[in-house]
């Protein structure tokens, strides 16, 4: 595959002088392939290595958890706002009273202490059970709630955060889970009860507030966006590089509502991905294993059922198996990936942690090998959340069925990370040659829900759709079938770096 579509790049893609001078060089010179090797059981040369690699794209990734919590601080700081040490959280106004529990954001910088407490708090670094803390899982999502009285406010510089870490990491597509608008659905569910699954009627109740619902949540991101471009200084000289990095969003709505707002969520959810080409999909987030969320699962199933009849078209990414043994009775674990794939219709499943523990798991990972239904692998919150890694996690099981995953972040900044330690643990932990790295970085363009055609014919990699046949010679149809499709654009654009990128490698000293 490098060979073949190497050559058909210019050189000056490729920074050499000639695509003669590349192969003659290039057979002296050690592949990639053969650098990785000599580097992966070095942690140091083989981090320099992967976050220099080529990532296709992150697929899972929660917008308001992509950011470290010394930003939000920052933005508590410049907002005049107070934190509470006692509750370790950034409170929604200036304070009134300061004392030793309570202080100005903006004087953290003199408090060392307190600030590196808030830190901890806001995010998993060094977390530690204790008595008072004594779960990952619960410390985990229980950040969101200690930085959300900003959130709102820094959607833009939020974006513009990821957006540059995506670059610095060699991502080159973002789908970022995000919620605008949504208070005005849920009050808008809150205000239609739902009579048990009679799901037309809920449709039809709420069909006349729709509209404003959908231009909501459409300004809003607008806002986020124009900000993020005012951060980022895209369009002129100073441009950051998180410019050039693709972003598409995902609407996510919220499980861990009574029925008849998660239903509003869901219905508005679709009318703005059909409405707004920015939304790709959609998604449902907060905790799998809450009281409510368990208890209203296969409810919330049946809504996604119905509702892509009533908005035909519309893609599903759905958390799913985010579960262990530990969290939930065995009854709960039999079921919430079959019916994500079955009944709601995912194209994707989001962690997917406890497919060996539901019912008759080898037909289920059998139908998703044959059906092409995707794993979102996020290795790290799976062992901070659920404590699975290493060989107890599914990706071995996976890999071994042919189900089709990629590596993602979840919660990057919460989790103190990027996609670049997602890679390396992989590496590290399931013995992952160059081309299982590949494959992964494909993988995330290949199932994203960016529109247009694969550049890869059924799903495999260097096996180009019937118009690009022809190469290295691009013809007239392979030149008119990548203006036709936006995501084989971006998968072409993955080769080109691939093809620069091993250039570079061969020929990298350090990695010798």
């Amino acid at each position: 595959m490098r060979h073949l579509f190497c050559s058909i790049l210019p050189a000056s893609v490729l920074g050499m002088t000639s695509i003669l001078a590349l192969s003659s060089v290039a057979r002296a010179a050690p592949s990639a392939a053969q650098i990785y090797d000599y580097v992966r059981n070095d942690p140091v040369r083989l981090n320099m290595f992967l976050r220099a690699f080529p990532k296709g794209a992150d697929l899972h990734n929660h917008l308001v958890g992509a950011i470290y919590a010394e930003s939000m601080l920052d933005w508590a700081a410049r907002d005049g706002l107070c934190v509470s040490l006692t509750e370790k959280r950034i409170l929604d106004h200036a304070c009134t009273h300061p004392g030793d529990s309570e202080f100005p954001a903006a004087d953290l910088s003199h408090h060392t202490g307190s600030e590196n407490a808030l830190i901890d708090a806001l995010s998993m670094r060094d977390f530690v059970p204790s008595a008072g803390d004594a779960s990952g899982h619960d410390h985990f999502f229980a950040t969101f709630a200690r930085f959300n009285a900003i959130a709102d406010a820094h959607g833009g510089e939020m974006l513009a955060e990821a957006r540059d870490r995506a670059a610095r990491d060699h991502v080159t597509y973002l789908e970022l889970m995000i919620s605008p608008g949504i208070g005005p659905m849920i009050g808008a569910g809150f205000h239609h009860p739902l009579q048990g699954d009679d799901l037309a009627s809920a449709h039809q109740a709420l069909a006349s507030e729709i509209p404003a619902l959908v231009q909501k949540a459409r300004a809003e991101t607008d806002r986020m966006e124009a900000q993020a471009k005012d951060v980022l200084k895209c369009g002129t000289p100073q441009a950051h590089p998180g410019c050039a990095v693709t972003v598409r969003y995902l609407f996510q709505t919220l499980r861990t509502l009574p029925p008849q707002a998660v239903y509003a969520q869901l219905d508005a959810g679709y009318a703005t991905v059909k409405a707004d080409p920015r939304f790709v999909g959609l998604n449902i987030v907060a905790p799998e294993d809450d009281p409510t969320a368990m208890r209203d699962y296969d409810l919330h199933m049946r809504m996604f059922h119905f509702l892509n009849g009533v908005y035909p078209g519309v893609k599903l990414s759905l958390h799913a198996g985010e579960l262990t043994t530990g969290l939930v009775p065995t009854e709960g674990l039999r079921h919430h990936i079959r019916a994500a794939v079955e009944v709601a219709g995912a194209s994707r499943i989001g962690h997917g942690v406890d497919v060996a523990l539901e019912d008759d798991p080898e037909s289920l990972l059998s139908e998703m090998a044959r059906r092409f239904v995707m794993v979102e692998i996020n290795l790290t919150s799976n062992d901070e959340i659920l404590g699975v890694k290493g060989a107890a996690h599914p990706f071995s099981l996976y890999r071994r069925a042919g189900v089709p995953m990629a590596l993602s972040t979840d919660d990057e900044g919460v989790s103190r990370g990027d996609l670049t330690q997602e890679y390396v643990r992989a590496a590290q932990t399931y013995d992952l040659s160059y081309a299982d790295l590949k494959t992964l970085s494909r993988a995330g363009l290949d199932y994203a829900f960016v529109p247009g055609e694969s550049l890869w014919s059924d799903h495999q990699p260097g096996q180009f759709v019937p118009a690009c046949q022809t190469l290295p010679i691009i013809s007239a149809s392979c030149t008119a079938f990548l203006k036709s499709s936006e995501k084989a654009r971006l998968q072409w654009a993955l080769e080109e770096r691939f093809c620069t990128f091993e250039a570079a490698v061969t020929h990298e000293g350090l990695y010798q």
